[in-house]
C-alpha cells in the first residue's frame, strides 16, 4: 500500500513539473507568426490615441506615417510602417507596441528609404520594426525619437493590418486595380466610367483609388461605385501637410513630394491588397491593361504564370491613343453621353508606336506577396523574377494627349480592341451613369 502511494506521488510530481515546464516554454518562446486580432478590445487598456487618418504626422519629426502592416518576410522584423520622410532629417527611431492592452518596451527601428524619390526633399520610406518577445498579440504600433521615453498623450498610434492568409483562407479577389492619385479637381467622368466598367469586364474584383481632389460629377460617380462595393476610395489629403508636385521632376516642377505622394500610395495599395487579392495592377486612371490574345485578365495571367512560375512582377508596355484623333465614322459618338464630362475612349482608335530608342515606361501587374517596394514603372525590391510581357499579348490602352507629336495620323496604327467589348460596355456605362444621376433615364445606347 505504501509503495502504491509513493508511486502515485512520484507520478503526480512528474506531471506537475512537466506541465509547468510546458507553460513556461509556451510563454517564453517566440512565435513565427504573431496573431493580429481586431484591435478594438485593447485600446482602453493601452490608453493610446489611435490615428484614424490616412496620413499621420510623426511627433517631434518632420515625417509622415501612412500605414502599418504585419510583414515577416524580411528576417528579424515583424512590422513594416509605410511612411514619407524628409530625406535630410532622418534620425534613429524606436518602435513601441500596444500588446493585448499593455505598452511594450521599445525596439530599434530599421529605416529603409526607397531608392526612387526623383530628387524631391521628401520620399517614401519604410520603417521596419521587431516585436519584443514579451509582446503577444501586438495590435498597434508607434515610433519614438528616444528609447523607452515617456509617451505623450498626443502620441498617435497606427493599427497593424494583416498581410498574410492561412492555408484555409481563400483570397477575396483575383484582381485589384490600384490607382493613384486624383488631384486638381479631376473630372474626366466618362473615361473613368468606361475604364472601371472595362476593368469589370476583364475580371477585376476591386479598384482602389487615392483621392486628393476631384470634380463634383466625378465624386458622384465614385460614390456610386463605392456604395456597391466595387471601389474603395482612400482619402489622401497630402496637400494639408506638404506642397505636392504636379509633375515627376523636382528640377522642373518643384514642390516637396513627387506627384502628390504617388509612390507612397502605390506601396500602401500593394500591402493593403496582400491578404485579399491574388494579383494587383498598378496603373493610372486613364490606362487600361488590355489582353490582346485572351478575353480576360485571368486567362492571360494563367498562361503567363504557367510559363513564368517564379515571376511576381509582369511589366506591361505603354501604348498611347492620342485623344486629338477621332474615328471618322462616328460609330460610337453617342448622343446620351454628350453632356457627360470627359473623354469617350471608344472614339479614339489610333495608336502610337512607342519609340524604343528612348526610355519607355511600363506599368505593372504584381503578385503582392512577392513585392517589397515598388516605384511607378518598375519594382524596387521583389522576392521573385520580373517578366516583360510582349505587346502583342498585352498592352496598355492609354488615352491621353499625344506623346510622339511629330507623328501624323497616317503614321498611327488603327487599334479597335476596345470595340470587342462594346455590346456589354456601353449599356453598363449607361447604367452606372444613370445610378449616379449623370444620365437621364431616357438615354438609350
Amino acid at each position: 500500500m505504501t509503495h502504491t502511494k509513493d508511486l502515485r506521488g512520484k507520478l503526480l510530481l512528474l506531471f506537475t513539473v512537466t506541465f509547468l515546464f510546458f507553460i513556461i516554454f509556451i510563454i517564453t518562446s517566440p512565435r513565427m507568426v504573431r496573431e493580429i486580432p481586431n484591435p478594438s478590445f485593447s485600446l482602453k487598456a493601452c490608453h493610446v490615441q489611435v490615428s484614424e487618418q490616412p496620413i499621420t504626422p510623426l511627433q517631434d519629426t518632420q515625417h509622415l506615417l501612412v500605414s502599418a502592416y504585419m510583414d515577416q518576410r524580411v528576417k528579424g522584423f515583424d512590422v513594416r510602417i509605410i511612411s514619407i520622410f524628409k530625406r535630410d532629417s532622418v534620425h534613429p527611431l524606436h518602435c513601441i507596441f500596444c500588446c493585448s492592452g499593455d505598452i511594450s518596451t521599445t525596439t530599434p527601428a530599421n529605416i529603409l528609404p526607397h531608392s526612387d524619390h526623383f530628387g524631391f526633399p521628401y520620399g517614401t520610406t519604410d520603417v521596419m520594426c521587431q516585436i519584443p518577445l514579451t509582446c503577444h498579440r501586438a495590435t498597434h504600433v508607434s515610433l519614438l525619437t528616444e528609447p523607452n521615453k515617456n509617451i505623450s498623450t498626443e502620441q498617435l498610434w497606427l493599427p497593424i493590418r494583416r498581410t498574410a492568409v492561412n492555408e484555409k483562407e481563400k483570397l477575396q479577389f483575383n484582381f485589384t486595380v490600384c490607382i493613384s492619385n486624383l488631384f486638381g479637381e479631376y473630372n474626366n467622368v466618362l473615361q473613368v466610367a468606361q475604364s472601371l466598367e472595362m476593368y469589370r469586364l476583364l475580371g477585376v474584383g476591386r479598384v482602389v483609388i487615392y483621392n486628393t481632389s476631384c470634380g463634383p460629377e466625378l465624386d458622384l460617380l465614385l460614390q456610386t461605385y463605392s456604395q456597391e462595393g466595387f471601389l474603395e476610395i482612400v482619402p489622401w489629403p497630402i496637400d494639408k501637410y506638404l506642397i505636392p508636385s504636379k509633375g515627376w521632376s523636382f528640377s522642373i516642377h518643384g514642390g516637396d513630394l513627387h506627384y502628390y505622394g504617388q509612390l507612397a500610395t502605390l506601396n500602401d495599395c500593394i500591402y493593403r491588397s496582400m491578404a485579399r487579392s491574388h494579383y494587383v495592377t498598378l496603373n493610372d486612371i486613364d490606362e487600361i491593361v488590355m489582353p490582346y490574345q485572351h478575353d480576360n485578365l485571368a486567362d492571360l495571367m494563367s498562361v503567363l504564370q504557367q510559363h513564368n512560375p517564379n515571376t511576381g512582377v509582369f511589366l506591361i508596355e505603354n501604348h498611347i491613343f492620342p485623344k486629338i484623333y477621332f474615328e471618322p465614322g462616328g460609330r460610337f459618338h453617342l448622343s446620351q453621353w454628350k453632356d457627360v464630362p470627359g473623354v469617350n475612349i471608344l472614339e479614339h482608335i489610333y495608336r502610337e508606336t512607342p519609340d524604343m530608342n528612348i526610355y519607355h515606361p511600363y506599368k505593372i501587374i504584381v503578385q503582392p506577396r512577392m513585392v517589397e517596394q515598388t516605384s511607378v514603372h518598375s519594382v524596387l525590391k521583389t522576392f521573385g523574377q520580373v517578366y516583360k510581357v510582349p505587346h502583342d499579348v498585352c498592352r496598355l490602352i492609354h488615352t491621353r494627349v499625344a506623346l510622339r507629336r511629330e507623328l501624323t495620323l497616317e503614321q498611327l496604327n488603327v487599334d479597335k480592341r476596345l470595340w470587342d467589348f462594346h455590346e456589354k460596355l456601353i449599356p453598363n456605362v449607361d447604367k452606372v451613369l444613370r445610378r449616379a444621376g449623370l444620365l437621364s433615364s431616357e438615354g438609350q445606347s
